[in-house]
């Protein structure tokens, strides 16, 4: 039996996740699910966001369904996520991003880069360590080259290399490795691939690239598919899965059953694509074009439709197959 730890956070994550959940259930109601409580509101009633209890409750989970958290702009307080993808190292982060003539998959270096929280703060200098190693970088691609392999495509490498001496080791690793494995690849400069990858989304397979860089792009790359409403992703360790939409907690419309609980629902079909369920990750895309098809959106979508409501519609779709 699978345990599957499920994760709401903050803000919207209450809203989403449990609509994820639902569809999770109905497809697998041998599954365990437990829940296990982080993010800022934890924080505001325990000091702490995330203990080492909660990190030891997610390792015993096949798989982690996670939603949203706040993480407030105070040099006191530990981000949430960093914690858990350096606890679990889930170093390969996938976003795809998929459209009419189009299917690309963005691959994000997890752990290292900007991300790496290794940061000093004063009242009159900041500074954040950029951190990229050959282990790191090794590793990312090798995981974008398997991707490769399995979609019979080729890999764009996204750097900064003409600026930073930390990106010519990663475009170098990334480079040789893709030689080495006798794939199609070309590279190119992180600002140039973001708007060539917006006005020719077809031109590009799968994407590797740095920390932030990779944040940044799969956010600007949502642009081609309506928005963060309907980004998921997946963060993948050795051992280790999470799997989590690409918006925040978004307070400001949390509580209010406007949020769009698409991203969620397709995390939650990489969720069971990672335990070998295809066939029910397949089912939970199809349910959600059927629901599209019949006109029933959230209002970011220009619909009229509730998370919940839209929700319901997701899982009736799946009911009926």
């Amino acid at each position: 039996m699978k345990k599957i730890a499920v994760v709401e956070g903050d803000g919207i994550g209450h809203e989403v996740i449990p609509v994820a959940r639902k569809v999770l259930e109905a497809l697998h109601p041998e599954f365990e699910y437990f829940m296990v409580e982080v993010g800022y509101g934890k924080w505001e009633q325990t000091g702490c966001p995330c203990a080492d209890q909660e990190i030891a409750d997610l390792k015993t989970a096949d798989a982690v369904l996670f939603g949203a958290v706040t993480t407030p702009p105070m040099k006191d307080y530990q981000s949430v996520v960093l914690r858990i993808r350096k606890a679990l190292d889930l170093y390969a982060n996938l976003r795809p991003v998929r459209g009419n003539g189009f299917d690309i998959m963005i691959v994000r270096e997890n752990t290292e880069g900007l991300y790496s929280g290794i940061e000093e703060f004063s009242s009159d200098r900041a500074t954040t360590l950029r951190v990229v190693t050959r282990a790191g970088s090794e590793r990312i691609v090798r995981s974008a080259i398997r991707l490769v392999k399995e979609r019979k495509g080729h890999l764009t490498i996204g750097h900064k290399a003409n600026v930073l001496k930390s990106d010519v080791l990663f475009r170098d690793v990334c480079r040789s490795e893709a030689k080495e494995a006798g794939i199609e690849f070309n590279d190119r400069f992180i600002d140039a691939l973001a708007l060539d990858l917006l006005q020719h989304p077809a031109a590009y397979d799968v994407v590797v690239t740095t920390n932030i860089f990779g944040d940044i792009l799969s956010d600007v790359a949502s642009y081609l598919v309506g928005g963060l409403g309907l980004a998921p992703s997946a963060n993948i360790g050795d051992r280790y899965a999470l799997f989590e939409p690409v918006h925040g907690s978004a307070p400001d419309i949390a509580g209010r059953n406007i949020a769009n609980p698409i991203a969620a629902l397709r995390s939650a079909a990489m969720l069971l694509s990672y335990l070998g369920d295809h066939e029910g990750a397949s089912r939970v895309e199809v349910s959600l074009d059927r629901v599209l098809t019949l006109g029933i959106r959230t209002r970011d979508l220009g619909g009229c439709a509730g998370t919940r409501e839209f929700g319901d519609a997701v899982l009736r779709e799946i009911c009926r197959e």
